[in-house]
């Protein structure tokens, strides 16, 4: 066996080992809550609470809800940069990694200022405001995420030539959008989907803060207060998150129109 061959089995060995040593002993510990045997009585305690199935329920809706505003802002945005200002690329790309360099508690105490009970647009008044301001931190968590998949989709394509065909044919700007743009960048936006549902799902600190019944504050919760229903809770995200990213890895492998 060559040398480099077996530097690499030796670093792949040592990072699955690295991953799965401490995912076997979360498994080991949340299988141990009967005394003396083996069962999956934490992972019927979980799947059995009213709260996880409300929480679950609540952050898979914010996360439809966050990844089709985002679509809807992100794709038309950067599409437009790229075809009639791509001088302004580089500056809207600043904007956008903006949320991976603020802390998003800075952002959402900044929510809390401009929106709270003593501003001109008091949305955490009532719940639906709260909801609502909810989605949109959430849509500014994951602004470098699905700019930066739509921006890599449209890289991959010829935009202006696509553009320029369309509109000779008859085509208006929303025909060509839906027709044209999205169809030719689908994986680009599904794995931006998929990346924005894994964030909102484990978020904390937005829904936390404005008090939001979300996933994030009812695994704290429970680590909180409990031993081995958190450790097979960790296990269920680690699964919703890999099955995510499976997700992005089946999606992104086919072309258009496959």
């Amino acid at each position: 066996m060559k040398a480099g061959k077996l530097w690499r089995r030796i670093v792949l060995a040592v990072m699955a080992l690295y991953v799965l040593v401490p995912l076997v002993g979360v498994a080991e510990f949340a299988l141990r809550m009967r005394r003396g045997v083996y069962s999956f009585d934490a992972f019927v305690e979980v799947f059995g609470d009213d709260r996880f199935q409300e929480t679950f329920l609540y952050s898979c809706g914010m996360a439809l809800v966050t990844v089709v505003i985002g679509v809807v802002l992100i794709v038309p945005a950067a599409y437009a940069v790229r075809l009639h200002a791509p001088r302004l690329r580089s500056f809207v790309e600043f904007v956008t990694l903006l949320p991976l360099v603020v802390p998003a508690i800075v952002i959402v105490f900044g929510y809390l200022r401009l929106y709270g009970s003593d501003s001109f647009l008091p949305l955490t008044d009532t719940d639906t405001g709260a909801d609502a301001l909810l989605a949109f931190g959430y849509v500014t968590l994951s602004l470098p995420y699905i700019y930066r998949s739509v921006d890599a989709g449209l890289t991959s394509m010829d935009v202006r030539t696509l553009t320029e065909a369309a509109e000779s044919l008859g085509a208006r700007p929303l025909t060509v959008m839906l027709r044209v743009v999205l169809p030719n960048i689908r994986t680009s936006v599904l794995s931006g989907a998929f990346l924005t549902a894994a964030i909102v799902l484990g978020e904390f600190t937005f829904a936390s803060l404005l008090d939001r019944p979300a996933f994030g504050p009812y695994m704290q919760l429970l680590g909180a207060n409990r031993a081995y229903e958190p450790a097979a809770l960790s296990l269920v995200a680690f699964a919703l998150t890999w099955g995510l990213m499976a997700l992005i890895g089946a999606f992104g492998g086919r072309r258009p129109g496959s």
